[in-house]
């Protein structure tokens, strides 16, 4: 073998990360340019011409939502599966707490019959939507055009369980308090039937089949969920202290932490299409001319069952949420 042979040197770091002459973090190491069919020039997964093969060209690599480099995103948290945890952990752990001390102090059966009423037709009903929640998340994160995209929906798809599993203990424990009561009973007849829930209904089955990633992400993340999280969080929470049930309003604050963070990398996704190309801003104005008058709809009607709720203040949170972005819903 000649001796003029280079001897390649070793790289320190990921090749795509040597070039920021710094140690990357543990957030870039992990996160950052995991996936491989980021192209619509990328061999087919399952095959040319099959199904799934045009179903990514049309709906992921076709989507009018667009950008010059997915991969360029960075999630505002920086969050990596190990600090995530340790996060939740804190969270639930409190939660627990406060669910401990509250059962010792018998809250559940100091509640008004008006209030318990209104858990019965609003809250334990909602894990059906959470489950929703979920498998928009899991759609999101099974589509999404960069890793570290893919790994937001996949914390927020948790988060989602983690207010549905909060939610089915609530509802375990109402039922074990009230038990002339359909805690634990109900909760699907009122999904299904309702005439409060059936905006919601709507909107959120509708949602699961936006199949255009950036529709979807929209419908979802900018709509359906922030009508959601103001409904059934917000307003909840504060219904909830007007009526003494401090528990369950703790616990929703609880989760609204869980709200602010999907919001902010829903808000930097957004500024970082709309900053690559300004008309990605009248792509997203024209999805959401679409989708809010549903949702507005959706907690106009559900708040009407909720007492002391207020469906304008609820509407005008969501429409803040966008309008600070520069979107015009």
């Amino acid at each position: 073998m000649s001796e003029n042979v280079a001897t390649l040197k070793p790289l320190k770091t990921w090749s795509h990360l040597a070039k920021n002459r710094r140690r990357p973090s543990e957030y870039e190491i992990v996160s950052t340019n995991l996936l491989w069919n980021m192209s619509e020039n990328t061999p087919p997964e399952a095959g040319q011409g099959l199904a799934m093969d045009e179903w990514h060209h049309k709906y992921r690599y076709g989507s009018p939502l667009t950008h010059s480099d997915w991969d360029g995103f960075r999630d505002p948290d920086s969050l990596v599966y190990r600090t995530y945890n340790i996060i939740q952990d804190g969270q639930e752990t409190y939660v627990e707490n406060l669910c401990d001390e509250y059962s010792s102090l018998e809250h559940d059966a100091g509640l008004a019959p008006e209030w318990l009423e209104a858990l019965e037709a609003f809250y334990t009903p909602a894990r059906y939507p959470l489950n929703i929640c979920m498998m928009n998340a899991g759609y999101g994160a099974a589509f999404a055009r960069s890793s570290t995209i893919v790994n937001t929906w996949v914390y927020q798809a948790a988060d989602s369980l983690r207010h549905l599993s909060r939610l089915a203990y609530r509802t375990a424990e109402l039922k074990k308090n009230h038990p002339s009561r359909r805690f634990g009973d109900s909760e699907r007849e009122v999904w299904e039937h309702s005439p409060a829930w059936q905006g919601f209904r709507e909107l959120f089955e509708k949602s699961l089949v936006a199949y255009d990633v950036g529709e979807h992400f929209v419908a979802f993340n900018l709509v359906a969920k922030v009508a959601f999280d103001e409904t059934l969080v917000a307003e909840f929470a504060r219904c909830a202290r007007i009526a003494g049930d401090d528990l369950a309003a703790l616990i929703s604050d609880s989760h609204m932490r869980d709200v602010e963070r999907s919001r902010r990398w829903s808000r930097a996704l957004v500024e970082y299409c709309v900053e690559d190309d300004p008309a990605n801003k009248d792509v997203i104005n024209g999805w959401l001319e679409k989708w809010v008058p549903l949702a507005e709809r959706s907690v106009s009607e559900l708040l009407l069952i909720l007492p002391g709720a207020d469906a304008t203040a609820a509407n005008a949170r969501a429409r803040k949420f966008r309008n600070d972005l520069g979107l015009d819903r």
